[in-house]
């Protein structure tokens, strides 16, 4: 890797491709591959969804946390849960070990990806749209990312390109 950093890190809404990439990015890189939603899934033995039901959206956030703070990302590309960007220490461990890609994508294309809103697991205030979050975490993906590839109107392999380009590979 060019990087003296050896993993990459991707953040970004839900719905910007980040377990698809990152999946894709592993391969084509010769790394692990780390999804902290498929982590806190394993580790709760619930859905996203099922613990934000019953447990509330801040208990989902805590979870996502101890995976950041704990889960072992060395030689990885970590796709993490939007909601990462929400834990400065979780973010500050990722930031120091690897480089963070923030996967940006205007409002209007991720709500057309994102049509399970209310049931895909996205820790958010009940009485928040879409917009909303969008808009309220915009500011922290800009703060840790390292590199903001624009993903808007691009292919899944055009976005690993770009990505790939970007890292300097």
């Amino acid at each position: 890797m060019a990087t003296t950093k050896q993993s990459i890190v991707l953040i970004g809404m839900p719905g910007a491709g980040k377990s698809t990439l990152g999946i894709l990015l592993a391969k084509e890189l010769g790394l692990d591959f780390t999804d902290t939603d498929v982590s806190i899934q394993v580790q709760q033995g619930k859905s996203l969804q099922q613990i934000s039901d019953e447990s509330g959206y801040m208990v989902l956030r805590n979870y996502e946390e101890q995976v950041l703070l704990n889960e072992d990302i060395e030689g990885s590309v970590v796709a993490t849960g939007g909601s990462a960007v929400y834990s400065e220490v979780g973010m500050a461990r990722l930031q120091a070990h690897s480089v963070v890609v923030f996967l940006d994508l205007p409002l209007a294309e991720l709500q057309q990806r994102v049509t399970n809103f209310d049931s895909r697991g996205i820790a958010r205030r009940p009485d928040q749209s879409f917009a909303d979050l969008f808009e309220e975490r915009q500011a922290l993906y800009q703060r840790y990312g390292d590199i903001r590839m624009d993903c808007s109107n691009l292919s899944i392999d055009e976005a690993l390109q770009a990505v790939i380009r970007a890292l300097g590979e």
